[in-house]
């Protein structure tokens, strides 16, 4: 499903995706961050509260088989991706805040993703290897920290390392559609709509949930567009990433199904949700205020 060469530009794709997620960063972010959490909880919540529980809804009510299920929990246990600080910026939302929800995500996830895979997995008596996954996303902080001495040495090699790690995500995607799409086509045939179910629906459960939650706490109108998407769009070549480093065979394959098309449809979907944004009248929306909330 995903051969040697796609798993090398993936590695390659993650290395550069950190390293610019970290470029995007400096010590001020994280000041202002620490003064004005409550975007970033909210954010927190969202993303290791709301979707691990879709998830499991969805793993537990639909008619799929055991990997299918370990495919939705882990899709749904990701950190949100940096395809979202795009989409963020083209529906005016906050893009400090999506930036910092992201990274924040992320470094959280080191602690958090084994401990609710293994709290849902156990609970339908799956088995993942969370040592494995643990080391990955140990791995992955690595980048994150060169990015930020990068952006301290010199801005304007940051910026372009952020530009490119956006990028890249955007161009892994569209690479799969290209080069994917083609070689299993028979399987896009035979795979149950259960599958596409759940990786479709799995993002736009996120939004919903992630805007609905923000508008019942009344945060502004773009921070509560900012946390609908860092919700809804999760890290896909990351989850992708973990079952190829985590799992072997045929069972890293059937894993991966899910994570693949919900990469394919996510960007279908978010840009629909975009859309939508963009139509919403925001003429009338009071300036945003300092901070992130």
């Amino acid at each position: 499903m995903v051969g040697p060469l796609e798993q090398a530009i993936l590695a390659l794709m993650i290395f550069v995706i950190m390293l610019g997620m970290g470029a995007s960063l400096t010590p001020r972010d994280f000041t202002l961050a620490l003064k004005r959490p409550y975007g970033l909880m909210i954010g927190v919540v969202s993303q290791y509260g709301f979707m691990p529980l879709i998830g499991f809804i969805l793993a537990t009510t639909l008619p799929v088989s055991d990997t299918i299920k370990i495919g939705i929990l882990i899709m749904a246990c990701m950190p949100g991706g940096t395809t979202s600080n795009i989409f963020t910026y083209f529906s005016k939302g906050n893009l400090a805040l999506s930036v910092l929800m992201t990274v924040t995500s992320t470094v959280f996830g080191v602690l958090l993703i084994p401990l609710v895979l293994v709290l849902y997995a156990g609970a339908l008596d799956l088995d993942i290897p969370r040592e494995n996954i643990i080391a990955t996303l140990v791995l992955l902080l690595v980048p994150v920290a060169i990015g930020m001495v990068l952006r301290k040495l010199n801005a304007n090699v940051g910026a372009v390392t952020e530009f490119m790690g956006s990028m890249l995500a955007i161009f892994f995607i569209l690479f799969l559609i290209v080069s994917w799409i083609p070689r299993n086509w028979e399987f896009l045939l035979t795979t149950t709509w259960a599958t596409y179910f759940g990786s479709i629906v799995l993002g736009l459960f996120g939004f919903a949930l992630g805007y609905g939650f923000s508008i019942l706490l009344r945060l502004h109108p773009r921070n509560a567009r900012t946390v609908a998407l860092e919700t809804g769009i999760q890290n896909g070549p990351l989850a992708i990433a973990i079952i190829a480093f985590t799992f072997s065979g045929t069972e890293a394959q059937s894993i991966m199904a899910v994570p693949v098309l919900y990469s394919l449809f996510i960007v279908i979907t978010s840009t629909m949700v975009t859309l939508w944004f963009r139509r919403v009248n925001t003429a009338n929306e009071q300036p945003l205020p300092n901070g992130l909330l």
